[in-house]
């Protein structure tokens, strides 16, 4: 089949040779490839060395390390080597340490980027065996599209180069090519085993090009050769699992489907390819997420009119040439798929970019870059800024005015506290708000004494409910009051951290495809409390991430970046007024538990993004007006609001929280590799 015509926009490369068959010959052998990476290797290799020998001499200068030598002959005495009581002891440390690390390890994951605990005892229990392997290579889909794999060349290690191609050719689904560009490689190793491949199977396409174009323009020219309905892309140095495209495929079975994006997740194998590491579990896909950062990455699977459409890859995005691709094609896009399995084994060695991230610091400049040409063609005023660390982004939105803001906080008594919270909210440079404090049975004559002042200025409202709290009412009372085109609900016990707070809230509330915005919310430690609710955790819902050291980047980098997620609590809540009303405000069927939930969960039936930024911090003190849930009568309405929430959500809780990946353990807010099946 002949590859298909790209339009005159795509950036063909102006000059390779695609290699026909009876071209196909054997080049002389050359080893410079495996040498140089050899060499990187041992570079590494001697770096570990190194930091080992420091610790060991920093362990050897240890005061403790010389008293343990002083005592040494003493021990030997009275422990001796394979005697009853040295058995005995080495047994008795062997428990205190799995003891200790049975209550550590769970807090050790704090804030981690990368999970590696229970990951192979994962892997046995969710990947194929070869039993199945052998069963999905016999079975057969009723449509069977061509995917192409895309994969540009240059000096690859042999080793590397081999498993590639072999990870394609093992794959369980057949209808498949793999088109190779290579960049004029000067190995004629490398020349010689893709020569090899592409004779021994026709599946395999193949071209060498005059000069090496780049990542980008090689890429092009692999697209070139492609000819199949779906386009994928691969790295030279990287596998796919053999189970790989049977899943792609299986999830564009439905007919009516209009799915022109596909991703996977992925993980890290390490430079032999013998262990395989950190897997990157991802949520579904969100555009706030998308641009913070290019979480969806690998495996990446394109409907080929979604490419064809873009022109490619694009000169002047080297190092985030993807980041760049994956935003112009989601913009074109009808649906976008996550598949929850690890497809994509990405290598990490000293070369590589998952090795050594300094290897292509100038990818983030590119990214940052990429992002501001999305948003400008989306017509999205805003601002391309560097998120919280490299590879990170930030989407500061612009608005032509700054609207009305009403803050809403009930409150009862504890006077300094709640005047905490209106000092730290009268502190932000927000040139527009209102703040209604809603008067809930106080008894304390220095919280009468503070509404009197504050009555003296204009921007407050001081509104009196009579009945028994119920959160939910209260709230929809004030929101009826309320003249702010924003709505920002607000627990008595929030301070607010920074005087730029309810711009970062405000400019996501503000956009028309947003239904609320939640912020970053600490304990007085400085641990997080809230960095977006997780539907299903530990029961009806949960806070990920809880207790997590703030400055930590959290797994997925998802406690450091502008996120999609299914809700956010209702402590420090902002929409707009208009939205709050076409959902008819909170059930009021949940007078304390669960109210902001169901209210998140209305909104997403509206097809309305639920935001969490961890660009507006507050401080939360935590229900110290309203004190435990510890009466019967609390615990009984407790749990009347579990089962009517249960009643209502029933499908949405068994399904799970699309946001936050089936993957991870449901019953623990540290995210953790769940080790049962769904």
């Amino acid at each position: 089949m002949e590859a298909k015509k790209y339009p005159p926009n795509f950036q063909r490369p102006s000059s390779f040779s695609i290699v026909s068959e009876e071209q196909l010959s054997p080049n002389t052998d050359s080893a410079s490839d495996q040498l140089q990476f050899l060499h990187s290797c041992i570079a590494q290799k001697d770096h570990e060395i190194l930091q080992l020998r420091l610790q060991l001499q920093n362990i050897d200068n240890h005061l403790g390390w010389k008293i343990l030598k002083k005592l040494n002959p003493a021990f030997k005495t009275l422990f001796p080597t394979h005697s009853f009581q040295s058995k005995a002891l080495t047994k008795t440390i062997s428990l205190l340490k799995s003891t200790f690390n049975f209550f550590t390890s769970r807090k050790s994951q704090l804030g981690n980027v990368e999970l590696n605990a229970n990951y192979q005892l994962w892997i046995r229990l969710n990947e194929p065996d070869q039993t199945q392997l052998r069963q999905q290579k016999n079975s057969l889909f009723s449509y069977q599209p061509k995917i192409s794999i895309v994969t540009p060349t240059w000096n690859t290690p042999t080793h590397c180069l081999k498993a590639m191609i072999d990870s394609v050719i093992d794959q369980t689904y057949d209808n498949w090519e793999l088109c190779i560009a290579d960049g004029n490689s000067s190995s004629q190793q490398t020349k010689k085993i893709l020569t090899d491949y592409a004779r021994a199977d026709a599946r395999i396409r193949l071209a060498f090009l005059d000069e090496n174009l780049g990542i980008a323009g090689n890429s092009n020219a692999a697209m070139h050769l492609a000819s199949g309905d779906f386009i994928t892309l691969l790295d030279h140095d990287d596998t796919l699992a053999p189970f790989a495209l049977h899943e792609v495929v299986s999830h564009l079975q439905q007919p009516e489907t209009k799915i022109d994006i596909l991703y996977s997740d992925e993980d890290f194998i390490n430079a032999n390819g013998t262990k395989r590491f950190s897997p990157t579990f991802k949520p579904s896909f969100g555009w706030d997420s998308l641009r913070s950062h290019n979480y969806i990455c690998h495996l990446l699977v394109f409907r080929d009119e979604i490419i064809k459409k873009t022109g490619g890859f694009r000169k002047g995005f080297d190092g985030s040439q993807d980041y760049d691709l994956v935003l112009r094609a989601c913009e074109l896009a009808r649906k976008i798929v996550h598949i929850p399995k690890i497809l994509y084994h990405w290598r990490v060695h000293p070369a590589s970019t998952a090795g050594n991230p300094n290897a292509k610091n100038y990818a983030h400049d590119a990214g940052r870059r990429a992002l501001q040409e999305h948003l400008d063609r989306c017509n999205l005023s805003g601002q391309a800024s560097n998120g919280l660390a490299t590879g990170l982004y930030q989407a500061i939105y612009h608005t032509t005015e700054w609207p009305l803001i009403s803050i809403i906080i009930p409150s009862k008594d504890q006077a300094n506290t709640l005047r905490t919270c209106l000092d730290s909210i009268l502190a932000d440079n927000y040139p527009n708000l209102e703040i209604l404090v809603l008067e809930n049975g106080s008894t304390e004559n220095e919280t009468f004494q503070l509404y009197e002042k504050l009555k003296k200025d204009s921007r407050f409202k001081i509104i009196k409910w009579a009945l028994p709290f119920s959160y939910a009412a209260i709230n929809n009372h004030g929101a009826k009051l309320a003249s702010g085109e924003l709505l920002l609900f607000l627990n008595n016990d929030i301070e607010s951290l920074n005087k730029e707070n309810l711009f970062r809230l405000a400019e996501h509330a503000l956009r028309p495809e947003t239904g609320a915005v939640g912020a970053a919310l600490f304990y007085p430690d400085n641990t997080i409390q809230h960095a977006g609710v997780v539907l299903a955790m530990t029961g009806i819902a949960g806070h990920a991430f809880r207790h997590t050291p703030k400055g930590k980047l959290g797994y997925g980098f998802r406690m450091a970046t502008i996120k999609n997620v299914t809700c956010v609590t209702g402590a420090c809540l902002m929409m707009k007024r208009k939205t709050f009303e076409e959902v008819h405000g909170f059930d009021e069927n949940l007078a304390i538990a669960f109210n902001d939930i169901d209210l998140c969960l209305k909104l997403r039936e509206k097809e309305l993004a639920v935001v969490w930024t961890p660009h507006a911090e507050f401080t939360h003190y935590e229900s110290k007006t309203r004190g435990a849930e510890d009466t019967p009568e609390k615990i009984n309405r407790f749990q009347k609001e579990i089962n009517y929430f249960k009643s209502k959500w029933d499908k949405e809780l068994i399904a799970g929280d699309e946001f936050y990946s089936h993957n991870l353990d449901p019953e623990t807010e540290t995210p953790s590799i769940r080790t049962t099946k769904k």
